[in-house]
This record gives C-alpha cells, structure tokens and sequence, in this order.
C-alpha cells in the first residue's frame, strides 16, 4: 500500500485522544462470557434512528478467554497529528498518519459515490483515535475490549489504536498490515453509510447466523470493499489521488483481516466451541466473501445482505 508523496492530509477528520481517554469501562463495554463472543447494545430510537438500533455498531466486544494486553506493543500516543502528517509521504513513514491518510481516503471516495450510488448526500463523519478507553459523546464510554467502534448518536468511527498490534495481529492472529488496518475504518465507515441510508432501522434481531445483526456487519465488510476496489482514485482536496498503488498482498491481507474476525474463529480462538447461534457478526468466510463481494463489484446494489436469500 503507498500512498501519494503529493497529496496533503487533513488531520481536522480525526480528533485524537490517545493518552488522554478516561478510565473505566462504562456502558459499552464489558465481558460475554461464553467463550469471547462479540455482542452490540440494543436500544431504543435516539439520534435520529428509529427502531431497535446498534446503539453501538462495534467490530467486536470480548470477554472470556481474548482480551487485554500489554500497551506497550500500541501506537506512540505522543504522535502531534497536525504537525507531522501533512503528506502522503508522510503516510508512508508513519503508521498513525497512515491510518489519517486511510480516513481522509474512505470520506473521499463516499463523499461522490454514495449519492451518485443512492440519491443520498454523504455527511462527513469525525474519526476519534484512542488508546485503552474513552468516553463517546453519544454512546457512554468505552474500553479496548470493545475493538474498533461507530456510534450512530454522534455519527463518529472511534479507533483504539491499540487494537491493531494487540488484538488483530496479536490474538487473533491476522498477518496485519497497512491495508488490513484500512478495512477496519472503511469497515467502521460502512456502518456510517448505513447509518446515512436508514438501514440500522432494519435491525430487529441480534443474534444467530441470520440475524439482522449479522446482516448489518456482513454489509458493513461489502461496503469496505467497495472502497477498496476505488482506493486508488479517491482524491485530497486538491484533486490528488490519496493512494496510488494496491498490491495483491495488501489485498490479501485485508482479506485475512476480515477472515480473523469471523464470529467462530473468534469463538475457537477463546477456546469455546462454535455456537453459530451467539453470532452477531458472522462467520469467518462470510466475513472474507462479502469483502470480495464489494471489492469485485464495486456498487451498494450488490451488497444487499438483507434479502431473504442472500445468507
């Protein structure tokens, strides 16, 4: 994954409070039991979301036997965002100007596609990068157990940057990789292109292999993909592509990324036995086909994870 020396970043989408999260686990967090299975908060209509909703839209919450870790393997907090990463150069030597290129990137592209594609205007979302836990200005507070996260109430995409070295590529075992940490955040941007669409007010179940839940999710990666397959021709604000080269190993291990977080291997990997029943997410091969699915075909038509047929 390289991005282009030339284009400029815009670190006022990412508010970054690394180092300064508070502590305690609040609302939003908390453990399953079980074995480490993933779970989402049920609520009623609030900021503009009518039905029973996600309130938190998370990648996954863990209990049991994953979960914790040693911070020290975890993004430097004392990266200044503003003065160091204002290129795309800057984007290839930096892991967190790296994830801020990636954000500027997904925008981008669902800043024209999405109303080209639906009829609905794309609304800028704010990203907030954290470490350990932190309080959302709509969804209580949360901590590093909770993975990577989007609250619909204050339509933010929040990133513990811990997670990558700790939980994807640590416990769960993802090869990782510039790339499989861009699937997370257009992962996490999926669920705001759902929450812009309506489509959260489709969610009445949240457990099992057909759940709504899991449709939700499984949309979520099809989204991702359709951004990968554009990565390379979304613009900076000056016209400049954000990224100019995708290399078949990156999509790869995007694509393992998406395999690692399937609702069973999660379950395997926490030493419980699968139980498709307690999925909210999906299963490790749903996870990686609907990626594909969105990254081959490129349109919001084709990720229609909620027909009757389409699980």
């Amino acid at each position: 994954m390289k991005f282009n020396p030339k284009a400029r970043l815009d670190t006022s989408q990412i508010r970054d409070r690394r180092g300064r999260s508070s502590g305690g686990s609040g609302g939003m967090s908390g453990g399953l039991g079980g074995g480490g299975l993933p779970r989402s908060i049920p609520m009623g209509a609030g900021g503009g979301i009518g039905g029973l909703i996600l309130v938190v839209i998370a990648f996954f919450v863990f209990g049991g036997g994953i979960g914790g870790g040693d911070s020290s393997e975890a993004l430097p907090d004392d990266t200044n965002l503003e003065a160091e990463c204002q290129t795309g150069e800057d984007a290839n030597d930096s892991q967190a100007c790296a994830l801020v290129a990636t954000v500027n990137s997904v925008q981008s592209y669902w800043s024209t596609a999405l109303e080209e594609q639906s009829g609905t205007p794309y609304e800028m979302s704010q990203t907030e990068f954290f470490s350990g836990s932190t309080t959302t200005q709509g969804c209580g507070s949360a901590s590093s157990d909770v993975g990577p996260f989007y609250c619909p109430v204050d339509d933010t995409v929040y990133i513990d940057t811990t997670f990558y070295d700790q939980m994807l590529e640590g416990q769960l075992g993802a090869e990782g990789g510039p790339f499989a940490e861009a699937y997370v955040i257009a992962h996490e941007y999926g669920h705001h292109i759902q929450d812009l669409l309506g489509t959260m007010g489709q969610v009445r179940t949240q457990q099992g292999p057909t759940s709504d839940s899991v449709r939700l999710e499984l949309q979520a990666d099809c989204y991702a993909g359709i951004w990968a397959k554009h990565a390379t021709t979304a613009p900076d604000a000056s016209g400049e592509p954000l990224i100019v080269e995708l290399t078949q190993d990156d999509i790869s291990r995007a694509i393992d990324a998406a395999h690692a977080v399937g609702d069973d291997r999660i379950q395997q990997r926490s030493g419980g036995r699968v139980i498709p029943e307690q999925w909210t997410h999906g299963s490790a091969q749903q996870r990686e086909d609907w990626f594909r699915t969105g990254m081959e075909q490129g349109t919001l038509a084709a990720c229609d994870t909620f027909s009757p047929s389409a699980l």
